[in-house]
């Protein structure tokens, strides 16, 4: 088993160690290209994927996980490997438009303290209105899902809204409140308001009515059903909510940068455009893309420890 394990850690680490290979062997065609982070990347990919794998050894779990994605890994080896050749080493892909590897990953070098300006900025204006948005739709969906009052008038206005797209009202947001960072709160707000407002009412809704007769029989107020049967019950739907705006809040987000803000990284998108420096609107994409892999991480997490007692349910009844 540890044999087999180890040849599918050599496995692992063989694309990355032939991508670096390539780019040790085969000199650059393309003109301003430094391949010196590229490949320290390589290496340190090399170096990261072999410690999991020392790690994995004896650890049942861990060595699954590692196992079921050696295939991924080395067909990301691969990939970079054809990318590089296509692009720095033969100059198939011509620059500006397709930079190699080796160019993007300078653009964290080169500009690591503007990117790192924008990519703060994001962060605060996404947690402003993801937040806001957050507070805004579970209340919104409390009140909808427990009084039939603030149903009856507020659920309409909610799902008529709802379909609107949050940048259908960037006009309208700009002109109230005349600043880009507000602006693009109220923006990523409004696209997650729905998601969650939604969820988080129809959670409460689908409480099954035998667990407030059972709270009352043991003397549960109004209040006390609330926090500790309608609320528990809805929290599988308040996540699923959370999970679908975190999607729409980022899309909004660099929408609203683009057209508005003063910085973030979709502005920096639009200024690396307009001078033609594509290499680093490829660098932005991957931060991009690593800062939501990260969010999402983050509301998984919570959502596990927030929901721990389902796992136990669902244990209990596999068991049945």
């Amino acid at each position: 088993m540890k044999i087999k394990f180890i040849l599918r850690a050599l496995f692992t680490v063989s694309g990355f160690g032939l991508a670096l290979a390539v780019s040790l062997a085969f000199p650059t065609v393309q003109a301003d290209v430094a391949d010196g982070a590229y490949r320290a990347v390589l290496a340190g990919l090399i170096v990261l994927f072999a410690a999991g794998a020392a790690l994995g050894v004896r650890d049942g779990g861990r060595r699954k996980k590692y196992e079921a994605r050696a295939p991924f890994r080395f067909a990301l080896g691969i990939a970079l490997l054809v990318w590089d050749i296509a692009s720095a080493k033969t100059g198939l892909l011509p620059l500006p438009f397709f930079p190699s590897p080796s160019k993007i990953l300078s653009a964290f070098v080169v500009d690591r303290d503007f990117m790192m300006e924008n990519v703060l900025f994001s962060l605060r204006l996404y947690f402003a209105g993801f937040i806001g948005g957050t507070v805004l739709g579970v209340g919104t969906g409390v009140l909808i899902g427990w009084f039939k009052k603030v149903n009856y008038w507020v659920f309409p206005l909610l799902k008529m809204t709802g379909v609107i797209p949050a940048v259908a009202w960037i006009p309208i947001a700009l002109t109230l409140l005349k600043s880009g960072f507000l602006t693009g709160a109220f923006l990523i707000t409004m696209c997650a308001w729905f998601p969650i407002g939604f969820q988080t009412a129809n959670g409460m809704q689908n409480t099954q009515r035998v667990y407030f007769e059972v709270a009352k029989t043991i003397g549960g107020s109004d209040a006390w059903q609330l926090l500790h049967v309608a609320l528990p019950n809805a929290l599988p739907a308040i996540f699923t909510g959370i999970s679908t705006a975190n999607g729409l809040a980022f899309t909004t987000l660099v929408i609203s940068e683009m057209l508005g803000a003063k910085g973030g990284l979709g502005y920096y998108i639009n200024w690396a455009k307009a001078w033609a420096e594509y290499y680093k609107v490829y660098a932005a994409i991957i931060i991009m893309a690593v800062m939501f892999s990260l969010i999402l991480a983050l509301i998984n997490l919570i959502k596990n420890r927030a929901l721990a007692w389902q796992k136990g349910l669902v244990n209990n009844v596999n068991d049945l």
